[in-house]
């Protein structure tokens, strides 16, 4: 076999056994079509390495051939003439990738099986392996292959919650060491005649292992003993210090949650289905019974996602906001009330978490925000952790009868009002079916979408079930499964609404959270919460609560007498119009969480806990971890010590008692000469020993003496008693410091790990002697000289 061909099936095993930790993400046959395409790239390569094609030219046909097995496996029907990729093709693909990333970001491993996850995965690994073979084979540098391995790696380590198990390093450590090993025996081949390597201890075998062989094996273990060992051994590092950057690890010192602007629905999903429920913020003021704060909303959804609609740059905070949209009432009559608000440090988001509608805030600074939104976010990019703001919102509380006496008008922008060209028809029916008591008006209309998603239409609240906002989950969600969070709730009633002729968004933001001392809300990061906002002439955004009560114990007070208003004659306002407010006072006292819901409020904010719970037993349990891992030297001691003891009168009894002596003159500090005969070592001990021992240190060197050389195999040799006393002797002739040291942390374990070593190397021994076999049988003509 010529060397490029032996590493270029090396590569593409290190390839196939790197891929092995997508496992716990990703599912399906993916494996099985990576190795082939692998397999087709590399046959591929060394095809035309055969042939003596330009080296450079390899990897251009390589990448041919992969690109047309991916398109051909996964894009077919964007092929023109079913085989050749086109610029659609390069679309469907890229937006496949997209697809896959989203789902990595927002579900928790092990992910579905869905076909755009499966050429995600294949694309990695395919790619990979191309890679791999053009460092390896094309550029000679097989060792820098192995940062090709690790990237692999850093799509489960940014998914998998939890951390890796420790044996999942071993795979990619073993093609790592193959290909390196592939590659060193080309190298070396190129010197002319490998010299052989030592026979096994038997000289008179007939096959030899060779020796790079030997050498190379050893080295691997040692690797893969790493590999397995010290990520079971080293402490774990925080989830997300690759990707995910929502982990926490308790009140206030948590990573906390992160909210972009770029995709906050995405964010927020993150974070309600793996991040920790740490403190996010905490306020006083506002409402008795608290309120919902927003961060943003989200206006724009193109069948996929719903974003932030293209803005406009924010305006500069200086004194009063601008009014609240779409509201046409007398400002000056409605009341405000005041609020301060606590940020923490664990909460990394560009929006402030604010109550709609905003009147005025102290944040002035680096801060704008949006007229037709009115959320306040960063202008530099800064977060809002930290923070420590005042602020004064409208106490606006709107009436059922005033909604349901607004009348249709004209969009309120140009985004709120689209309906995706390709939602499902069957989505536009159920809103229909929904709404039919209705009778057209918008308000109704909306109150009883509320009252599907609530009650009606026996939706269930969960986070293991959510896949997301697209249209392909919207319609899972509304028309099959029925079961989501806050983020399929929100976004199917301002879908539906859109779909009724009625403007809608979803705001972003909290739940009221807890009520804590002194009129405190303590705002937690699994308080992160979605809801519609519907727009009504003449009032404006309206918030409305389609999640279940299990998650939002109540709804907004304006929709609470939505069946009376259908028959109440209409009249005109006698006040002012108003938009969604928080002076609503929800109730927020929720019912007890199933067991899919996630915990909305953690602990008491009232109850501090005690020493114990605030870290005294992490420190207690880690106090223990080291006192147990420091007594491992003196059980192991112990145990064999016990052993040896209780070991049966005859020639392994005397070895054993013969070896306690000699580990006990190490543990307290005296010179064991290992090349000594017994008669030597004994009458080393006559002259370390007090005179009343001399005569049991004599017996039992003799003894030893009789059982190695004159071939004593009587079984009623029985020297345990000279051993005690010897010991004994030992124990009473050392120094006080020597004997503790010698209790606590013994010399002479350090000698069994060198034995396990040296008895792995003999089991190596045999295992290279096994494949000098094997390959003798299988190649009986190349013999000894075989490279």
């Amino acid at each position: 076999m010529t060397g490029h061909v032996r590493i270029s099936f090396a590569a593409w095993g290190a390839t196939v056994l790197g891929s092995l930790v997508l496992t716990p993400v990703f599912s399906g046959p993916f494996l099985f079509i990576s190795a082939f395409f692998c397999a087709a790239v590399t046959g591929v390569g060394i095809g035309l390495q055969n042939l003596r094609v330009p080296r450079f030219v390899v990897p251009v046909v390589q990448l041919v051939v992969l690109v047309e097995l991916i398109a051909f496996f996964f894009l077919r029907d964007t092929l023109r003439f079913g085989l050749v990729p086109w610029k659609q093709t390069v679309v469907e693909y890229n937006q496949q990738l997209v697809n896959a990333m989203d789902s990595i970001n927002r579900f928790s491993a092990p992910l579905p099986p869905d076909s755009h996850l499966t050429l995600f995965a294949v694309s990695v690994i395919s790619v990979t392996g191309l890679l791999i073979h053009l460092i390896a084979v094309q550029l000679k540098q097989a060792a820098w292959a192995g940062l090709l391995l690790l990237t692999m790696y850093t799509v489960p380590a940014a998914t998998v919650h939890g951390g890796l198990p420790a044996l999942l390093f071993i795979p990619p450590a073993i093609g790592y060491i193959v290909l390196l090993s592939a590659e060193g025996r080309t190298r070396l081949s190129r010197w002319g005649r490998r010299i052989s390597g030592v026979s096994h201890l038997d000289a008179a075998e007939p096959v030899e292992a060779s020796a790079l062989g030997q050498a190379g094996r050893r080295i691997g273990l040692s690797v893969v003993a790493l590999a397995a060992l010290l990520p079971a051994l080293l402490p774990a590092l925080p989830e997300g210090v690759i990707g995910n950057g929502l982990a926490g690890s308790g009140a206030g010192n948590g990573v906390g949650a992160s909210i972009s602007a770029t995709d906050p629905m995405l964010d927020m999903g993150k974070n309600l289905k793996r991040g920790d429920n740490v403190t996010a913020l905490t306020y006083t003021g506002g409402p008795s019974a608290g309120t919902y704060l927003r961060l943003t909303a989200l206006d724009l959804f193109d069948g996929n996602t719903w974003r932030i609609s293209p803005r406009q740059s924010g305006r500069k905070i200086s004194g009063d906001l601008s009014g609240p949209p779409g509201y046409t009432g007398d400002l000056s009559k409605v009341q405000t009330t005041k609020m301060q608000i606590d940020v923490s440090r664990t909460f990394r988001s560009q929006f402030a978490p604010v109550p709609y509608p905003l009147h005025s805030i102290s944040l002035k600074n680096r801060w704008k925000y949006d007229a037709s939104a009115l959320d306040v976010v960063s202008s530099n990019g800064q977060v809002v952790g930290g923070q420590n703001y005042n602020l004064t919102s409208y106490d606006m509380r709107p009436t059922a009868q005033q909604l349901f006496d607004s009348t249709p008008g004209g969009e309120p922008d140009q985004y709120t009002s689209d309906v995706p060209s390709r939602t499902d028809p069957k989505i536009k029916d159920l809103a229909k079916q929904v709404t039919a008591g209705a009778k057209g008006n918008m308000f109704e209309e909306a109150a009883l979408l509320q009252k599907w998603f609530r009650t009606d239409g026996d939706y269930v609240y969960s986070t293991e079930n959510g896949h997301g906002s697209g249209m392909r989950a919207l319609s899972d969600f509304l028309l099959k499964n029925k079961s989501g969070y806050c983020e399929q709730f929100a976004t199917g009633m301002a879908l539906m609404a859109r779909t009724l002729g009625i403007p809608a968004r979803v705001g972003i933001g909290f739940l009221p959270g807890q009520a804590g001392k002194d009129g405190q809300h303590i705002v937690r990061m699994h308080d992160m919460h979605a809801w519609p906002e519907l727009y009504f002439q003449g009032v404006g955004w309206v918030r409305f609560e389609p999640t279940p009560p299990t998650r939002a114990a109540t709804t907004p007070s304006w929709t609470d007498s939505a069946g009376a208003a259908i028959n109440t004659p209409t009249t005109a306002p006698t006040s002012a119009p108003s938009t969604p407010g928080d002076g609503e006072s929800p109730d927020i006292s929720k019912p007890k969480n199933p067991k899919d819901v996630p915990d909305t409020a953690g602990a008491g904010p009232i109850d501090a806990g005690n020493w114990f719970t605030n870290g005294g037993g992490k420190a207690i349990g880690l106090m223990l971890g080291v006192l147990l891992l420091l007594c491992i030297p003196w059980l192991i001691r112990v145990l064999t010590r016990r052993k040896r003891f209780a070991r049966a009168p005859g020639r392994a009894g005397v070895e054993g008692l013969w070896a306690e002596i000699r580990d006990t003159t190490r543990d307290l500090g005296l010179d064991w000469s290992d090349t000594a005969t017994p008669r030597q070592i004994g009458d080393w001990l006559v002259s370390e020993l007090p005179a009343d021992a001399h005569p049991a240190a004599v017996r039992l060197a003799r003894g030893l003496e009789a059982v190695r050389y004159a071939g004593l195999t009587d079984l009623q040799v029985d020297l345990r008693a000279e051993a005690r006393t010897v010991r004994k002797a030992l124990w009473g002739q050392a120094k006080f410091v020597r004997r503790w040291r010698a209790r606590l942390l013994p010399p002479s374990w350090r000698w069994y790990l060198n034995r396990g070593s040296s008895e792995a190397s003999d089991l190596l021994d045999e295992f290279d002697l096994a494949l000098a076999r094997l390959r003798s049988f299988l190649l009986p003509g190349r013999g000894r000289h075989a490279n």
